[in-house]
């Protein structure tokens, strides 16, 4: 049996965090939570996640900037990452270098959640 693909998400939002781990892990999916940016080396280190859900606005951090370190550093530089805002459009997601996999608007749709992380998982299965 396959190991499910891993799955972190990044809000400061407890209630979205909550709705993404219950929907994703009814998808079969292994789902770690971060309510801020301050330990994502740490948890990725030790987590290895296979896609990250990555609010824009993480109170005192700029989910974009996360991004592009993520983005720019070897050893997560391959890993899909989905920005998730209810404020900023995907054209503002994507400028400064971000380089983010895709986009995700607050408030969404289940239906689109569930599709862009299948989409967007490395090889598109779980």
């Amino acid at each position: 049996m396959e190991t499910p693909k891993k799955i972190l998400v990044v809000d400061d939002d407890t209630n979205i965090r909550e709705v993404i781990h219950l929907v994703l892990e009814a998808e079969g999916y292994d789902i770690r939570e971060l309510g801020d940016g301050h330990d994502i080396a740490g948890t990725i280190h030790s987590f290895q996640p296979d896609i990250i859900l990555l609010d824009v606005m993480l109170g005192e951090m700029d989910g974009r900037d996360i991004c592009r370190e993520l983005k720019h550093t070897a050893e997560t530089a391959d890993i899909p990452i989905i920005m998730v805002s209810a404020t900023h459009r995907e054209e503002v997601i994507r400028d400064g270098d971000c380089r983010a996999n895709d986009y995700l608007a607050k408030p969404f749709d289940i239906g689109d959640l569930i599709r862009k992380v299948g989409f967007t998982l490395p090889h598109n299965n779980r």
